[in-house]
């Protein structure tokens, strides 16, 4: 395998978080029943004709200002022909030859330096409705007895982003999706939850050995909804390409399917290219011609980024510390607590481990997460704390036990009992320090003092 590189590149889809859909007033409306919210336009009755969302338009900007994105003076919709069983119109309203957002870049910090995959465009169009696949085991239309379509996401304001092939593993496709997922939310333009299928991505690998020019065939993995599965399926693709390579099989461009259980990629159907889908500009639409005053208005609202962010909390608590805080949208509740008084490096361990709390109780939380109480008090008062004011006195009464002596044999026996971890820990995912506390805590049936077993962790896992 270390004669061969893998050569990746990604399609990532967001839905945006507006009230409407694309090119019609119907309410986008998750969890609706199904074909509740349609009308002719998003059903595409003869006559029906489009109005572009406003606000999508804006959100698409807005992202990619983000990534450093050149802004279209002039965008225009395309119409994207191709048949399928929900797809109304027999297309989809995209953008081609003219998007909003042309050639940027999103700079994902690494420990020691960073990584920058180049975006080569960021486009808005609609969804296409939902097939439900019913009376099989896999949800596929494979053995199913019925297809089903709901037609209240057709028409959903998409944006789709599209990355250059820069990344070369599926540890570095990650770090970027997770980057990327968490500007999207924290710009408020989506949601972006994979597990409600408001953050889709497409994933297209190659190979090639190292050294050599130019790309090969690739396999497009379509419509992929987790972090763990998209990391799994990448691997599974270089796997079988290599494997292909190596015996003088001839590797051809298709869409491929991820089995997880078997973690095989099965093909689903040849790989089209932009000729397949006739692309012609969109005569019910006309061009989007952003103001100038509209991009500064909408540059003036972005926020710090992520991955500035992180390098700034780095000398706080470490590089894989502060990565794992921003992209998991943890970082507020560390920041809270650290402000309250806690030592940063506690209060980002607490914030990993932790469920969010009102702001407010940040100062009664660090006071309790100081004494010595127990684990019960300890639980108590952050579950409290994410429904009212709390204050310390109720908890603080609540001892733990902080004797080192009565601790080291349950944690020493704890860390003999997860060798993997502790090479984990050790690799420089500081996260794990919370599993290790949580076992102790197990153990000592939630009576350990928290503060005295994280520093006795620490100093048992130390180099």
């Amino acid at each position: 395998m270390s004669a061969w590189e893998s050569v990746i590149g990604l399609e990532v889809h967001a839905h945006l978080k507006t009230r409407t859909k694309m090119f019609c007033r119907c309410a986008l409306e998750y969890g609706a029943h199904e074909n509740s919210d349609t009308c002719p336009v998003c059903l595409a009755h003869p006559g029906a004709l489009p109005v572009a969302n406003r606000r999508a338009i804006e959100f698409t900007i807005k992202l990619g200002l983000a990534l450093g994105c050149e802004i279209a003076d002039r965008a225009i919709f395309a119409r994207k022909n191709y048949f399928y069983p929900d797809l109304p119109k027999g297309y989809q309203i995209s953008q081609y030859e003219a998007p909003l957002c042309g050639p940027g870049r999103l700079v994902v910090p690494v420990d020691g330096g960073e990584e920058v995959v180049r975006i080569a465009r960021a486009h808005l169009e609609e969804d296409a409705a939902k097939t439900v696949h019913a009376g099989g085991a896999t949800g596929r239309s494979v053995g199913a007895t019925a297809s089903l379509v709901d037609f209240n996401r057709g028409g959903t304001p998409l944006l789709e982003i599209v990355t250059e092939p820069d990344l070369r593993s599926a540890d570095e496709a990650l770090r970027f999706l997770r980057l990327l997922r968490q500007t999207i939310v924290e710009l408020g333009i989506s949601d972006a939850e994979m597990e409600k299928g408001t953050l889709r991505a497409d994933v297209n690998v190659s190979v090639r050995e190292r050294g050599e020019e130019g790309y090969r065939s690739r396999w497009e993995i379509k419509n992929m909804n987790s972090f763990t599965f998209i990391g799994r399926a990448i691997e599974a693709a270089v796997r079988q390409q290599v494997a292909a390579h190596e015996s003088g099989e001839a590797v051809v461009q298709s869409t491929y399917d991820y089995e997880a259980d078997t973690d095989v990629l099965t093909v689903h159907r040849s790989k089209e290219e932009a000729d397949d889908y006739r692309y012609f500009p969109e005569p019910d639409l006309v061009p989007i011609e952003p103001p100038a005053e509209l991009v500064e208005r909408l540059r003036a609202e972005l926020p710090e980024a992520p991955g500035t962010r992180i390098r700034r909390l780095e000398p706080l608590v470490g590089f894989a510390l502060a990565l794992e805080l921003v992209s998991t949208g943890n970082e507020r509740k560390a920041e809270l607590l650290a402000a309250a008084g806690l030592d940063w490096r506690e209060a980002a361990n607490v914030a990993m481990n932790r469920g969010d709390f009102l702001p407010e109780n940040a100062r009664a939380l660090a006071a309790i997460l100081q004494a010595n109480v127990t684990r019960e008090a300890l639980d108590g008062a952050f579950s409290a704390s994410a429904q009212r004011p709390i204050s310390p006195d109720d908890y603080l009464a609540q001892a733990a036990v902080g004797d080192e002596s009565e601790l080291a044999p349950v944690i020493d026996a704890v860390l003999a009992a997860n060798p993997e971890q502790v090479e984990t820990y050790r690799g420089g995912k500081e996260g794990v320090l919370g599993f290790f506390v949580g076992q102790v805590m197990k153990e000592t049936q939630g009576k350990a003092d928290p503060k005295v077993v994280n520093r006795l962790i620490r100093e048992r896992l130390a180099p």
